[in-house]
């Protein structure tokens, strides 16, 4: 289609790092879809450029473990920042990696980062007008899985 202007690349641009730390995961059982998990959220931190945050207790990681490399989570929480604005958090995220591997993360055990794909898209929501930007913008994530926290870093997509 040569009458149309080439379009902008996409950016990545710092957001955050977060560590959020969680609890001993409930388990429902294997259903028709996979193993169903649910993971409390305990609490945590986040830093951006200028500003940090708590991890507000009482939100929860709804997994599921799809088969023995891959996991969909949908993670669900809200963070106070230092000012006292509130965010809500919805991250879904893609984990995977070799089946053994998997099986340790599950299993609560530490597993070396580098060796598991985990890729998230966390979306915000504030009644902050100084925040509201936020839930106007799409983000992009990295993260680990530790055996009493996630470890993740959120990129804003320009």
């Amino acid at each position: 289609m040569p009458d149309l202007t080439p379009l902008p690349d996409p950016q990545l641009q710092f957001f955050a790092d977060l560590r959020v730390d969680v609890g001993t995961p409930q388990e429902v059982g294997h259903t028709v879809h996979g193993l169903r998990r649910l993971i409390p959220i305990l609490g945590g931190s986040a830093t951006g450029d200028g500003w940090s945050a708590r991890v507000l207790p009482g939100g929860a990681d709804f997994q599921l473990i799809v088969n023995d490399r891959l996991s969909e989570l949908d993670a669900r929480y809200v963070l106070e920042t230092d000012g006292g604005d509130l965010i809500y958090v919805q991250n879904r995220a893609v984990r995977s990696g070799p089946a053994e591997l998997i099986a340790r993360l599950v299993r609560g055990e530490p597993v070396d980062p580098a060796q598991i794909y985990f890729r998230c898209s966390p979306s915000f929501e504030t009644a902050s007008t100084a925040l509201g930007w936020i839930a106007e913008r799409m983000f992009v994530g990295t993260g680990a899985r530790y055996p009493d926290a996630v470890a993740m870093r959120f990129f804003e997509l320009r």
